[in-house]
Parts: C-alpha cells; structure tokens; sequence
C-alpha cells in the first residue's frame, strides 16, 4: 500500500511540476496565443485518468490473467513430493523475506521458465513450468524460485504497473498538446478539432510510447540484477549461477504472453538492447560473479 501510495503521490507531484514549469516557462500563454486552447491542468488530471487505469486494472488482474494464460494449475493440496517440496522451498522463502505465502503453481511447457506476479507482495503468485523442474536440479530450481521470490518481495509487480502508468500519463499529455498545436498552427483548424489532430496525436503517443518503452525496459533490466542478488541470498550464489547456466544451455523459449514477460526469467532473445526485458545471461552470471 505504501508503494502504491507513493507512485500516486509521486505522479501528482510530477503533474504539479509540470503545470509549474508551463506556468513560469509562459507555455500556457503561447498555447493560447496560437489558438490551442488547452486548459492543461485539466489534461494533466485526464491524462492521469487515462494513463493509470489501464497499469491498475492490468495489475489487479494479474494472477487471474496469469493462471489462465499459462494454465497454472495452483498447488492447494500437494499431490506428490515435488510438490510438497516446492511448497516447502516457497515457505521457507517468504518466511526469509517477510511476506505473506503465495500461491504457488506449474504451468505446463518444456521450456525451463519460471515467473511471480499478483496485486501486491502480500497477495503474489510464483509459478514455474514444468519444464523448469524436469531440466533443473533442486539446487537450481531453488535458485530460480529465490530469484521469483526477490521479485516478490521487492514489490516489482507493482512497480513495474505503475512506472508504466506513470509513463503512460505523460505519453498521452504531451501526444495531446502536440496533437492540438500542429492542428491548429499548420493545418489551421479554427474551431473544434480536425482530422490532423487524431492523426497527429495517434503518431505521437506511438512515438513517445516507444520512448517509454524504452525506460520501462531499462528498469526491467535493473530489477533482473536485482533479483538475481536476491536468488543468490535466498538460496546461495553458485546456485543461482548454476541455474543461469542451464538456462543458457537450454534451447530457445517463446516469451510470456504480454505483461507476464516482464516477470518471468527467461531473457529473450530481443533484437535492439534497448527493449530487452531482460539482459543477456552471461552479463547476468558476470554480475554475481563479481558479486561481494
């Protein structure tokens, strides 16, 4: 609740800002001067509107989407010693880093793979596939599982949704202005709004999407490190390297579905640097390697 809070808070604060620095700058005035007719304030508190209910919605939604995309099959009742072991393993874990136990599931895929997701660290789901426990060894899937757990309980579920809503808050206020000033200074559009500015605005808010991507990214591959620190604490550092490395040696696997992939712990294999969700594996091992 309190990191929730704070984004909140943090997000007002920005948009204050914002209004500030168009106020001193005279932006307001110059918008009004061309015609634009913008009562920024008002789109600062829309644009919020619309920017963090989607992050919102998604993230309180997040399990139910995760169990139903990757058909996690949700351990209630343990029905052999894997899965009393997993459940140990997650206990003892939560138990380390203070949270409340989490659900704990398999999804069924023969790529080792592994991902936690859920509304808040107190209410989190760790799933991992099936692959994941037929390919690894105890000590690695342990290490895969502190890897998810660190997650957890560094609230990045929560973090990452609102990040982007935060992003997403000043995507579509900036897209917005530079919607109405190309409208209304180069295709002159007097009253109202014309077809250039849903055209322009489209364009920008997919530009400046892109833009943020890339900064949503940049933290996904921050918390990786972070993550991967957390694994080695939990379960120990040459099980954790150990549990890379038979992700490298495994073959290629498919990328979760939507916002799932930004928790999972599979690396991916992304053409451009600057949208990877994860980093490579060998910068990764180099990282814990190097760890003191």
């Amino acid at each position: 609740m309190m990191r929730i809070l704070l984004f909140l808070a943090t997000n007002i604060a920005i948009m204050i800002v914002v209004s500030i620095i168009f106020s001193v700058l005279g932006l307001s005035g110059t918008l009004d001067a061309q015609g634009v007719g913008l009562n920024l304030n008002a789109l600062l508190v829309m644009s919020a509107v619309i920017g963090m209910t989607g992050s919102v919605i998604s993230l309180a939604m997040s399990k139910w989407m995760a169990k139903s995309a990757m058909g996690v099959y949700v351990i209630e009742q343990p029905q052999d010693q894997t899965e009393r072991w997993l459940l140990d393993v997650v206990t003892r874990q939560a138990q380390r880093v203070g949270v409340d136990m989490p659900e704990v599931g398999i999804f069924n895929t023969p790529e080792p793979n592994a991902f936690a997701t859920g509304m808040s660290r107190n209410s989190a789901l760790v799933a991992v596939s099936s692959g994941l426990l037929q390919t690894m060894n105890a000590d690695e899937v342990e290490a895969v599982i502190g890897h998810e757990m660190s997650h957890v309980a560094n609230g990045d579920m929560v973090t990452m949704a609102l990040m982007q809503g935060v992003l997403n808050t000043f995507v579509y206020f900036f897209a917005t202005i530079i919607g109405h000033v190309v409208d209304r200074t180069v295709f002159n559009t007097e009253r109202g709004r014309g077809p250039a500015y849903y055209i322009v605005q489209m364009v920008a808010q997919i530009a400046l999407g892109i833009l943020a991507s890339m900064l949503v990214m940049w933290f996904s591959r921050y918390r990786e490190f972070r993550a991967d620190a957390g694994g080695a604490n939990l379960a120990g550092r040459e099980k954790m390297i150990s549990a890379l490395r038979a992700l490298q040696r495994a073959h290629e696997a498919p990328q979760l579905p939507g916002q799932l992939a930004a928790f999972g712990i599979n690396s991916g294999d992304g053409m451009m640097r600057l949208f990877m969700s994860h980093p490579p594996l060998e910068e990764r091992i180099a990282a814990l390697q190097n760890q003191r």
